[in-house]
């Protein structure tokens, strides 16, 4: 049997903790990694040493950012009377881009999932009602993921947003641009003709 070189094995092993990557996805990316010039894989090493010391997470929305409070909760541009509420960063980077959107995030940091053993107390759903109870919060957009757990989450926050006389939305779920009908299933048409619009 082929056995490679305690360092290779050892970056094999770490890119293997990494979601998403398998054990045969970490042993190409090491392979890779091997194949990189020195200065490239330098300054691969170098650009993850450098994220691991100025990224942090914003005190105020829980994103991703080198400065806290990061810029979208520091935009005088932005209304800070709206608050859309995503599980992870790259959910508030993808509405974001979608350019539609100019009030504030807040990222919970995950969803709850009893069986993964994750509860409220592990997610910055006080952190939420912290900032709600400021005064200058008037809706909350709740923008989960449309699973089981996405919608556990996003009904848990609105029985605790409700009583405090706010608004409080559900994103539109339903058939994606450039689709046929014909081929979604019964449950996103369902959600598509529930979040119909006025045209």
């Amino acid at each position: 049997m082929f056995k490679s070189a305690n360092s290779v094995e050892r970056l094999a092993n770490r890119l293997a903790r990494l979601p998403g990557i398998g054990r045969k996805s970490a042993n190409r990316l090491a392979f890779h990694i091997l194949k990189l010039s020195k200065e490239d894989a330098f300054e691969l090493a170098e650009t993850i040493r450098e994220v691991t010391e100025k990224v942090g997470f914003c005190s105020t929305c829980n994103n991703i950012s080198e400065m806290d409070p990061c810029q979208i909760c520091t935009d005088p541009q932005r209304s800070k009377s709206i608050i859309c509420v995503v599980e992870e960063t790259p959910d508030a980077a993808a509405i974001d881009k979608a350019e539609s959107f100019n009030g504030m995030f807040h990222i919970l940091g995950g969803k709850l999932s009893p069986l993964d053993g994750i509860g409220p107390d592990d997610l910055k759903i006080s952190e939420l009602l912290a900032r709600i109870h400021d005064g200058e919060v008037s809706e909350v957009i709740l923008a989960t993921n449309p699973n089981v757990e996405g919608e556990a989450t996003a009904l848990y926050i609105a029985s605790l947003i409700k009583p405090l006389g706010l608004k409080v939305s559900r994103i539109a779920r339903g058939l994606p641009v450039g689709s046929d009908l014909e081929y979604a299933d019964s449950a996103t048409l369902s959600r598509a003709l529930e979040g119909r619009q006025e045209f």
